[in-house]
C-alpha cells in the first residue's frame, strides 16, 4: 500500500503479527533512520507521513539506550500524577461544560464537549498558560488534518519552547517543569518532543476516544438502552471501541534492521511496515475474540513502545464519558448514524459531529426555562419563563488551576485548587479560543 502517493509501506492486519513486530525491537527498528526509500532519496518532498514519521529525538521514533531514558524520564513524570487529583479535576472541567448546554435540551457534543475535556485537562497537566496553550493547539491541529505539518511543527516548537522558559522560570507541580527536573536531563529539543508527543495524545487523541464511545453508547443495542448502568457501561464501552474503532487506527510504523521473512512475505532491510491497530484488533483468526472486560486490545501498541500514556487517556475519557450519563442519562442521538461526519485520515479515525437530544436538565441550582426542542413533524411545546419571573443564575465560571509552586518530591499534580472565582467572560474567552482548533479539527479531510 501506499501511505501517501509514491510513499509505499507494507499494511500489517494481523494481530499475531502485529504481536511479533512490536515484540522483537531487535529485528524491528522504530528508527526512522533506517528507511530504506527515505535514505535513497525517493520519498516525494513535502508528503505528509515521512514529514510526520522522520528522524526526530521522541521516544517513539528511537530505539535502545536512547529509548530507555526518554522513556525512564516519561514514565518517572507521568507516574506521579495524582489519579484522585486528576479525577476529581475532569469532573469539575466536565461539569462546568455541560452547564453550558444542559438547558438547551440538544447539543453537538464533538465541539462542546468531547474536544473541550482533555484540552482542558491539559492545560492543568502541562502548566501551559492558555495563550501557549492556544499556540500549541493550532500546531496539533496541522498534525491532524495534515494541511501543513511544517507549519505545525514550526508553530508547536515555538509555543513548546515558551512553556519550557517558563517553567524553568516558575516551576510547578505539573509535568513540564517536572520533565525538566528529571535526572536524564533532557535537552530543549528532546523536552519539546516528548511534550509534543504527551500533549498530542491529550488533545489529539482522547476526543475521539470520548467521541467513538459516545457513539458506540449511542446507538449499539447492547449500551444503548442502558445509559443508567453505572460506571462498568462505560468501562465496557471504551473496551468496545478500543477493540473496534481505536482513536489511532493505524500508525506503528517500523523498519526490520535486517531482511527477514514475516507472516509468509519476504521484507527486505528498511522496508516500512505500518500496523493498523484497527485490523488487527478485527483479526478473523484471533484465538479469543474480544468482550467485554477484554483489554488484550492493540489500540495503544504493545511491547517497549507501548503509549505511555494509557493509562491517563483512559481515566480522562471514562470520568468524562461517566460524569455526561450522570447529569443526563437520557441522550439520543439527533438523526441517523449514517448522517455522522468522521475523520478518516492515514493515522486517526473518529467521530467529528454527534448531534444529540435529551430532556433539559436545569443547571445547579438553577431553574429549567424552557421543554426540549420539537422533533420533526411534532409541536413545539418550548415556553420561556413567566414575565417577571427571576433569570437563571449565571453558569459558574471554572479557573484552570495553574500550579507555580516547585515541585517537590511525592507533591501531588492537583489539589482542591482556587474556587470557581473567575469572570464568565473570561471563561467564554478560553473557550472562543479553544474552539478555533476545533474548527480545523472538524474540517479536516
Amino acid at each position: 500500500m501506499e501511505l501517501n502517493p509514491g510513499v509505499p509501506a507494507m499494511l500489517c492486519l494481523g494481530y499475531d503479527t502485529a504481536l511479533e513486530i512490536m515484540r522483537r525491537p531487535e529485528t524491528f527498528s522504530k528508527d526512522p533512520r533506517h528507511w530504506r526509500a527515505r535514505n535513497e532519496g525517493v520519498l516525494p518532498e513535502g508528503s505528509y507521513a515521512p514529514h510526520i514519521i522522520r528522524p526526530r529525538p521522541q521516544v517513539d521514533f528511537v530505539d535502545g539506550e536512547e529509548h530507555r531514558r526518554l522513556r525512564g524520564a516519561i514514565e518517572d513524570t507521568t507516574g506521579r500524577i495524582d489519579s484522585a487529583a486528576l479525577r476529581n479535576y475532569v469532573e469539575r472541567i466536565a461539569d462546568s461544560l455541560i452547564d453550558q448546554f444542559c438547558e438547551a435540551g440538544e447539543a453537538e457534543l464533538i465541539g462542546t464537549y468531547c474536544a473541550l475535556v482533555p484540552i482542558m485537562v491539559s492545560s492543568q497537566l502541562f502548566g501551559c498558560p492558555q495563550e501557549i496553550m492556544d499556540q500549541l493547539l493550532r500546531g496539533v491541529a496541522s498534525f491532524i488534518d495534515g494541511s501543513d505539518p511544517s507549519g505545525g511543527d514550526r508553530t508547536s516548537g515555538a509555543a513548546l519552547r515558551e512553556l519550557i522558559d517558563l517553567k524553568r522560570r516558575e516551576p510547578g507541580a505539573d509535568i513540564t517543569s517536572w520533565l525538566i527536573a528529571h535526572p536524564a536531563r533532557l535537552t530543549d529539543e528532546e523536552l519539546i518532543e516528548q511534550l509534543l508527543l504527551l500533549i498530542g495524545m491529550v488533545t489529539g487523541v482522547v476526543p475521539g476516544l470520548i467521541g467513538n464511545s459516545l457513539r458506540v453508547l449511542l446507538t449499539d443495542e447492547r449500551f444503548s438502552g442502558e445509559l443508567m448502568g453505572g460506571s462498568m457501561l462505560v468501562e465496557d464501552a471504551l473496551d468496545e471501541v478500543l477493540w473496534t474503532d481505536p482513536p489511532v487506527a493505524n500508525m506503528g510504523l517500523y523498519f526490520p534492521v535486517h531482511d527477514t521473512n514475516l507472516a509468509g512475505k519476504r521484507l527486505r532491510a528498511g522496508d516500512a511496515v505500518m500496523i493498523s491497530f484497527a485490523a488487527t484488533n478485527r483479526d478473523a483468526l484471533l484465538r479469543s475474540p474480544h468482550k467485554q472486560g477484554n483489554r488484550a486490545h492493540l489500540a495503544f501498541g504493545a511491547g517497549p513502545h507501548a503509549c505511555p500514556g494509557r493509562s491517563s487517556a483512559r481515566l480522562i475519557a471514562s470520568v468524562a464519558l461517566e460524569k455526561l450519563l450522570d447529569r443526563i442519562p437520557d441522550l439520543v442521538l439527533a438523526g441517523e448514524i449514517e448522517e455522522l461526519k468522521w475523520l478518516s485520515g492515514i493515522f486517526v479515525r473518529g467521530v467529528i459531529t454527534l448531534p444529540v437530544r435529551f430532556a433539559p436538565v436545569a443547571r445547579p441550582g438553577g431553574r429549567l426555562t424552557s421543554a426540549p426542542p420539537a422533533r420533526p413533524g411534532e409541536p413545539d411545546q418550548r415556553q420561556d419563563l413567566p414575565a417577571g419571573a427571576p433569570p437563571p443564575p449565571p453558569i459558574p465560571p471554572i479557573s484552570l488551576p495553574f500550579a507555580t509552586d516547585a515541585a517537590s518530591e511525592g507533591e501531588a499534580l492537583m489539589g482542591p485548587g482556587p474556587e470557581l472565582e473567575q469572570q464568565a467572560e473570561d471563561r467564554q474567552k478560553q473557550q472562543s479560543s479553544l474552539l478555533g482548533f476545533l474548527n480545523r479539527w472538524r474540517r479536516a479531510r
